[in-house]
């Protein structure tokens, strides 16, 4: 069977996730039609940051998200609460519409990595920076 929406997905994962030169390295790992949820999709990305990187102030619109810390150490901070450090194994989860204040890699020495897991609606941009 032919998927026409696997062209469209690469193109919106690239669009929908691009970072501005010098900020964290997203690639999208794979993204998924949830067939008990229509019109919603599943999206997984692996983020890398560089010592001392950090991420924009950003929104995920109204996905829920999902982020495991794969290796290194990742601060995070959604608005209303404190910073926070996570470690490889540690996970957190963003509700719909959180904003996303800070995202940083915690060592100024050694790079760090994420999961990010988005359910989502399909095309939506999964994150939009502040301006």
């Amino acid at each position: 069977m032919k998927r026409p929406w696997r062209l469209t997905t690469a193109v919106c994962l690239a669009a929908c996730l691009a970072a501005p030169a010098g900020a964290e390295t997203i690639q999208p790992v794979v993204q998924q039609g949830l067939s008990n949820a229509a019109g919603k999709s599943f999206t997984a990305a692996t983020v890398d940051f560089a010592p001392g990187e950090r991420a924009a102030p950003h929104r995920h619109g109204q996905a829920f998200v999902f982020a495991y810390v794969l290796a290194g150490a990742v601060r995070s901070q959604l608005e209303g609460q404190s910073a926070r450090v996570y470690r490889a194994g540690d996970s957190w989860s963003e509700p719909p519409g959180s904003h996303h204040l800070l995202t940083e890699n915690a060592s100024a020495t050694e790079p760090a990595r994420l999961l990010a897991i988005f359910v989502a609606d399909t095309g939506a941009a999964l994150k939009t920076d502040d301006r």
